[in-house]
C-alpha cells in the first residue's frame, strides 16, 4: 500500500512511522516547511519527501492530510483533484466543518478521520510510532462515503495499533468538545484567573500546590494550533461552557447556602466518574484500581529506585504523575496500580524505598488538601 501524508509534523510524522513498521506501507510525505520535511526524512518518517502536494499524491492508495485544521478544507480540494482515485482521510480534532467542506463530487472517496492522542511537543523530531498504540481512532463517514473505503481505513487504523470508532461527525465534535476542547478552555481560565490576582501584595501563582499544576498543564498550547480548534468548533464548545456556567452557578449557590448535601453528592459523583473513565482507559471495572500517593525526596535516582523497587515486586504501573513541592520537601508521587492486592504491596515496597505511602480505591477519591 503506498500512502501520502500532507503535513509532517509530530502526528503525520508518528503515523509515517507507524504506517511503515507496522503496516508495511510506502510512504510518501509533503510539508510546506523544507525544515520539517527534511527533519521527517531523517528520522524515517518517510520514504521520500515529494516536491509538491500533486507528486506526493501521485500513485497513492490513500491520502491522509494532517495540516493544521483551519487548512484541511483547502488541501482536500487539492487531494481530490491530485489523487483521482484514492481514499482520502484527515487527522483534524473537529470534523462538522471538514466534512461540509468536501466537494460533491469527492465525498465517496472521503472518511474524515481523528485519533485520540498526542502530545504537548511539536514537529517531527518528537514523532514516534507507538503514538497512536491503544487510541480511540474515531471515523465520521457520511451516508455518501463508500463502505469499501471505510472498510479500507478501518484496517489501516487497525494495524498501527489504534482502535477505530465509527461516529456521526456533530456527535464526533461534541464529544471531544467536553473531553478536549473545554479542558483547554478551563485550564487557560484557571491559569490566567491565579496569575491575574494579587492577595495583598502577595501573587498566589508564587505559592500554587500540585492540584493547580495538575489542571493546568495544558494551559497556553500552541496558540497557533488552539485558536484554530476553537473556533472552527466553537458551538460544541460554546455549549461546554455555558453548561458548566450552569454547574459553577449550581455550586455557588450550594457554598452560598451551605448545602453539604449537595457538595458530598457532587463530589462523589465527580470521583466515580474519574474512576468510570481511568477504568475504561485502563480495560478494567472502577473498583479494581488503586490511587498510591507517595512522599519522595529531591534527590538523583528518587524515581528510578521506585519504578525498580515495584518492578521487581512484580507490581505494573498503570499511571503514574509527580508533583514537585520545595527542594527542602521534594514531591509527591502518584500511582494507579490494578487490584486491592497490588496496592496493598506496593505501600509496603514503597516503605523500604524511605517513601511514606498510601492507597485509596480510585472511586473514593484519594485526593487530600494541599
Amino acid at each position: 500500500m503506498q500512502v501520502a501524508i500532507v503535513g509532517l509534523g509530530l502526528m503525520g510524522g508518528s503515523l509515517g512511522l507507524a504506517l511503515r513498521e507496522r503496516a508495511s506501507a510506502q510512504v510518501v510525505g509533503f510539508d510546506l516547511s523544507l525544515a520539517e520535511a527534511s527533519v521527517a526524512l531523517e528520522r524515517g518518517c518517510v520514504d521520500r519527501v515529494a516536491d509538491s502536494l500533486a507528486d506526493a499524491c501521485a500513485g497513492a492508495d490513500v491520502v491522509v492530510i494532517a495540516t493544521p485544521v483551519s487548512a484541511i478544507g483547502g488541501v482536500i480540494e487539492q487531494v481530490l483533484e491530485a489523487a483521482p482515485s484514492a481514499t482520502i482521510t484527515d487527522i483534524g480534532s473537529t470534523k462538522g466543518h471538514v466534512v461540509a467542506a468536501v466537494p460533491a463530487a469527492g465525498r465517496a472517496r472521503f472518511v474524515g478521520g481523528h485519533p485520540i492522542c498526542g502530545s504537548e511537543a511539536h514537529g517531527a523530531a518528537h514523532a514516534r510510532p507507538e503514538l497512536f498504540q491503544g487510541a480511540t481512532w474515531f471515523l465520521t463517514p457520511t451516508v455518501e462515503s463508500d463502505a469499501p473505503r471505510l472498510a479500507q481505513l478501518h484496517s489501516l487504523v487497525t494495524a498501527v495499533g489504534a482502535r477505530p470508532v465509527v461516529i456521526d461527525a456533530a456527535a464526533h465534535d461534541s464529544i471531544v468538545a467536553l473531553t478536549s476542547h473545554f479542558p483547554h478552555v478551563l485550564a487557560n481560565v484557571l491559569a490566567t484567573q491565579v496569575a491575574d490576582t494579587d492577595v495583598n501584595g502577595h501573587s498566589p501563582l508564587h505559592s500554587v500546590g500540585g492540584s493547580f499544576r495538575d489542571m493546568t498543564r495544558v494551559a497556553g498550547a500552541n496558540p497557533a494550533i488552539w485558536i484554530d480548534i476553537l473556533l472552527d468548533n466553537r458551538e460544541a464548545v460554546l455549549a461546554a461552557v455555558e453548561d458548566a456556567q450552569t454547574r459553577l452557578d449550581a455550586v455557588a449557590e450550594a457554598l452560598r447556602s451551605g448545602d453539604e448535601a449537595f457538595l458530598a453528592t457532587w463530589i462523589a459523583a465527580a470521583g466515580a466518574a474519574r474512576g468510570e473513565a481511568l477504568a475504561q482507559a485502563h480495560r478494567t471495572a472502577p473498583s479494581d484500581l488503586h490511587e498510591l500517593l507517595a512522599s519522595v525526596p529531591d534527590r538523583p535516582g528518587a524515581i528510578s529506585s521506585i519504578a525498580q523497587a515495584l518492578s521487581a515486586a512484580g507490581i505494573n504501573i498503570e499511571e503514574f504523575s509527580l508533583s514537585h513541592i520545595s527542594p527542602e520537601r521534594g514531591g509527591e508521587i502518584r500511582i494507579i496500580v490494578a487490584g486491592e492486592d497490588n496496592a496493598v504491596r506496593a505501600v509496603d515496597v514503597l516503605r523500604t524505598t524511605d517513601c511514606h505511602a498510601t492507597h485509596a480505591p480510585v472511586t473514593a477519591g484519594s485526593g487530600g488538601a494541599e
